[in-house]
């Protein structure tokens, strides 16, 4: 966990794990498997008197002596003190990274105790490994359980009380018992690629996913400062009037601008639901939503989210550090739906909430039926502020024509994938005709095109 340290630092102020209660400590006994063979073997014993009357009095007494051992291995364990079990989790965890859980169960008693333990994860939200797990505890002593956990769905998870299961002294019963504390626990976005971006130097970073190098000093709109001509610089760089009073060559340095803003459209509706590896499209459209809006406000502009196509938020543009921790917790749950998306009203509400011009950035799925709706949405943002659509192209279509054609059907599916991309092709034109700007990456280089672009965009002072 300590790749994520830095970013996760800033989010644990904000989540708390939420411990209610046990109502009681209900608990259920039920026989063992070594307590069956037992009993099976008397009943045969039964079985066998009609053969032998005269074993009725050893039937008896073997009935009387299991019972007795039975009941008493019972009672012992109906009075055994419940285990104490702490559980051990960050409160906020990584998207499909494999995490370690850890389980302290301590025995305050004087005699050795064997259980079996399973945590109650929530299974529709995480893969698991290593459970259950049998161990036994030293009087007055403790053990730790380790298991793994890796969380394949976004969102606040509740963990319910482990459950372990004592077994008797004589190890023929199992209780049930429920113990610990209930948690919630907040799955995040898989930011890895952010955390490596932060500790990287400078020069790293512009390296890091493919981000080009460019050179960024005499090349923004807002003036810097004056310094002495070097080779290599742009002749507009001189200022001539310092040159004349110096008498030696004199340039102008300049910075990108800054106190701008960078709204991002993140589409939820459900073509966003579409899945090629481990994360879905929504999930890789979040993770590159994450990493430009760090490294937008890093440049000291202002960054905001309005969700739509499902469910509708609105983050209000901040600038500062410290706003990507509330930008996150307010974007982390959100889930792809099955709405189809509403474009047109998504402008209408941008331009009613975001007056001041700004880079509209346009995480969606481009279909050929788009056109209509999507280019009349684009025409209006456009009339104000400076658009981005970034475009998620599923990599099964670049596999597909990369596949040697042998027989019909495969010449057929290879028209097809062509007659598909070329009308795709035919909307980010004519979207590019109104002004947009247009990014057709895979899901992969989706965050490297997206900072890419955003940093062109800042040196060439288009906002």
């Amino acid at each position: 966990m300590q790749n994520y340290a830095l970013l996760y630092k800033s989010c644990l102020l904000n989540v708390t794990e939420s411990r209610v209660p046990d109502d009681s400590m209900r608990f259920s006994l039920s026989p063992t498997p070594l307590f069956l063979p037992w009993l099976t073997s008397w009943t045969l014993l039964g079985l066998a008197l009609s053969f032998r009357p005269e074993w009725l009095a050893y039937w008896l007494l073997a009935g009387g002596w299991l019972l007795a051992v039975a009941v008493r291995d019972a009672f012992a364990l109906c009075i055994r003190p419940p285990l104490q079990v702490e559980r051990q989790i960050l409160p906020a965890l990584p998207l499909g990274a494999w995490q370690t859980v850890r389980l302290r169960i301590t025995n305050a008693q004087q005699q050795p105790v064997t259980l079996t333990v399973f945590d109650h994860y929530p299974t529709a939200a995480a893969d698991c490994a290593d459970l259950p797990q049998r161990v036994t505890v030293k009087p007055g002593g403790w053990v730790e359980v380790c298991y793994r956990l890796r969380p394949v769905v976004r969102g606040a998870w509740a963990f319910a009380p482990v459950q372990a299961w004592l077994e008797s002294p004589c190890g023929l019963w199992r209780r049930d018992d429920r113990l610990g504390e209930p948690a919630i626990v907040r799955v995040y976005p898989d930011f890895a690629a952010i955390v490596q971006y932060i500790r990287l130097t400078s020069d790293q970073q512009e390296a890091l996913l493919g981000i080009r190098r460019r050179r960024r000093r005499g090349e923004g709109q807002t003036f810097l400062q004056l310094r002495e001509y070097r080779i290599g610089d742009s002749l507009r760089q001189i200022d001539w009037k310092a040159t004349a009073r110096t008498r030696k060559p004199i340039a102008r340095d300049y910075q990108d601008e800054r106190n701008q803003t960078v709204l991002f459209l993140l589409d939820c509706g459900r073509r966003m639901r579409a899945q090629d590896d481990a994360l879905s499209h929504f999930d890789h459209a979040l993770n590159a939503l994450i990493l430009l809006a760090y490294v937008a406000l890093r440049q000291g502009d202002a960054v905001g989210v309005q969700s739509f196509g499902g469910e509708r938020r609105w983050l209000m543009p901040r600038p500062g550090p410290g706003t990507l921790t509330p930008l996150i917790n307010g974007i982390y749950d959100l889930q792809p739906t099955l709405e189809p998306p509403d474009y047109a009203e998504a402008a209408q509400l941008t331009l009613t909430r975001q007056r001041k011009r700004a880079l509209i950035v346009l995480l969606t799925n481009l279909r050929d039926e788009d056109q209509d709706d999507l280019r009349s949405a684009v025409a209006l943002l456009s009339r104000r502020h400076l658009v981005l659509i970034a475009n998620l192209r599923e990599p099964i279509l670049d596999e597909w024509l990369a596949q040697p054609i042998h027989d019909l059907p495969q010449a057929q599916l290879y028209a097809t994938v062509c007659h598909y991309l070329l009308l795709r092709e035919r909307v980010q034109q004519e979207l590019r005709h109104l002004g947009s700007i247009v990014l057709d990456a895979s899901p992969q280089h989706l965050p490297a095109a997206m900072v890419n672009q955003y940093l062109e965009l800042k040196r060439g002072g288009r906002l």
